[in-house]
């Protein structure tokens, strides 16, 4: 049994890299000076021309080798590499942003400027009071 290759789809590739990029058809159009229904159609098509694919490539701020060797599985790959440590052990101590102050600390030290701030504000209302 014989098994053929399917040729990877450059449009396609150029669709979900923008689409990841959070781009629109419109900005990456106007980013290499066409229209958005060249995209489309340049989206829709199998493959593109070596240096419109570079102008596409430079606006989608990627190579054309990484369009051309576009796959879904390897953005899966690549963000399932980042760890999530802060649900593993259950703890906040062992969280990669873990908080360097203790967070209490921060509520009675605001809690006292503000008390002294009271304390200023009625120091100067008895004054003002005083002198009339």
């Amino acid at each position: 049994m014989e098994t053929t290759t399917k040729p990877k789809h450059i449009g396609r590739n150029i669709s979900r890299i923008r689409e990841l990029r959070e781009m629109k058809q419109e900005a990456l159009a106007q980013a290499i000076g066409v229209s958005q229904q060249t995209i489309s159609t340049i989206e829709n098509s199998e493959s593109v021309d070596e240096e419109r694919l570079q102008e596409i490539a430079k606006a989608l701020g990627v190579s054309a080798e990484g369009i051309k060797s576009f796959t879904e599985e390897a953005v899966f790959n690549y963000f399932n590499t980042f760890n999530d440590n802060s649900t593993n052990s259950g703890t906040i101590a062992n969280a990669p942003n873990n908080c360097t102050f203790n967070p209490l600390d921060k509520v009675v030290e605001l809690y006292e400027r503000l008390l002294q701030a009271e304390k200023d504000r009625n120091e100067y209302l008895e004054k003002q009071l005083n002198n009339k």
